[in-house]
Parts: C-alpha cells; sequence; structure tokens
C-alpha cells in the first residue's frame, strides 16, 4: 500500500500529492491518503472516480480523514490508464474554450463599498442578458459570498444555472467565511480546479 501524507496541506496540494502517487503506482497498489478536512476528501475522491478506481473513506477523528483508492483488479477502463493519461479536474471545469467570469469580491470596483456591490449586483444580472451564456462562473475570495443563502444575485445565477452555466465556489474560501453551509447554488471547489478552468478558458471576464 501507497500513503499519501496530506494532513495540514491546503487545496490543492491533497489533490496534486494524490495524483502523483497514482502516475508512480501505475494501477499497482491501494493508494491510503490522509487528510484533515471533507473537501480534501470530495476533492481526492473526484479526481479518482475519473481514473475509474473505487474509493472508500473513513473518518477517523474530527479532522482526520482516510481514503482508500483501489485501482481495478483486470485493468480495464480509465482505472487501467494511467494518471498522465487521463484528464484529471477535481471539479466540474470549462475545457471546451467557453467564456469564464471570474469574480474574486461580492464588490465592482474600488471606491464606494455600497455602490462597488449595487455595480456588482448589476453585472451579474447583466450577464444574464447575454445571447451566450459564460461556460463558468468561478467565485472566490469575496466573491463566495454572492452564491450562499440570502445573497442579492442568487436567483440570477440560479437562471444561469439552469441554463447550463457552471458555477463553482472556492471551498477554502467558504470555510474562510463560515458559509460553506450556506451555499445555495453550485458546487464546491478548489484551487487546483480553478486554474485548470481558467487555464481551459477561450476568454476570462474578470469584473
Amino acid at each position: 500500500m501507497i500513503t499519501v501524507n496530506a494532513m495540514g496541506d491546503a487545496c490543492p496540494i491533497p489533490v496534486i500529492k494524490t495524483k502523483k502517487a497514482l502516475e508512480e503506482n501505475k494501477g499497482q497498489d491501494t493508494v491510503e491518503v490522509l487528510v484533515d478536512n471533507e473537501t480534501a476528501v470530495k476533492n481526492v475522491t473526484k479526481m479518482a472516480e475519473s481514473l475509474g478506481a473505487s474509493v472508500t473513506q473513513e473518518k477517523k477523528s474530527e479532522g482526520e480523514y482516510r481514503i482508500l483508492i483501489h485501482p481495478s483488479k483486470d485493468g480495464s477502463g480509465k482505472a487501467g490508464q494511467s494518471a498522465e493519461e487521463t484528464e484529471i479536474c477535481c471539479e466540474e471545469c470549462a475545457t471546451d474554450k467557453g467564456t469564464v467570469v471570474a469574480v474574486s469580491s461580492d464588490r465592482m470596483g474600488d471606491g464606494d463599498d455600497e455602490l462597488g456591490r449595487i455595480l456588482m449586483k448589476s453585472f451579474l444580472f447583466a450577464v444574464t442578458q447575454l445571447d451566450k451564456l459564460p461556460e463558468t462562473i468561478l467565485f472566490y475570495n469575496g466573491g463566495a459570498k454572492l452564491t450562499v443563502e440570502g445573497a442579492e444575485s442568487l436567483e440570477d445565477l440560479k437562471k444561469m444555472e439552469e441554463q447550463g452555466t457552471v458555477i463553482m465556489t472556492c471551498g477554502t474560501c467558504l470555510d474562510f467565511y463560515g458559509i460553506k453551509d450556506k451555499l445555495a447554488v453550485g458546487t464546491v471547489t478548489n484551487m487546483y480546479s480553478i486554474v485548470e478552468t481558467l487555464q481551459n478558458a477561450g476568454k476570462v471576464i474578470r469584473p
């Protein structure tokens, strides 16, 4: 068994360490991954399952989780490939060169904070009126506050999600602000996925 100790590592280090271990392992042994938060459990699990591996999880104690990644016994399917041969993404990411909107604050521009919030609300509404909606909207840092319960633009974001726009919010940011349990639209993502999404974008808009 190969053990990956990612205790205390911030996103996206647990995924990167696990990815490296899977590349070196080449489907031979079970890979054990130790992490200290549920976000890391989710991200590592999704990455491993994208390779076709089976995954089991165990919460050993508060702040201590164990993930076991079992390669395919017959070497068939994606699990029979190396991690190098398979595109790995911790969360959904835009891979068809679409437009990505990257929102890093709950307000737009510098100056008066109240005006900034009004402008951001107007910006997100304006996005809903585009002939072609963005492929993905990323929310990180203060932007994470826009995807939780009570956020003024929540209905606009939900409408875009219903029409196919992928809404992703940084899990580390939600944890930092203590609002992860209030996420009301889209999914939780991580820095590894954010970087891949921006890298694969055909165009990036930053309000």
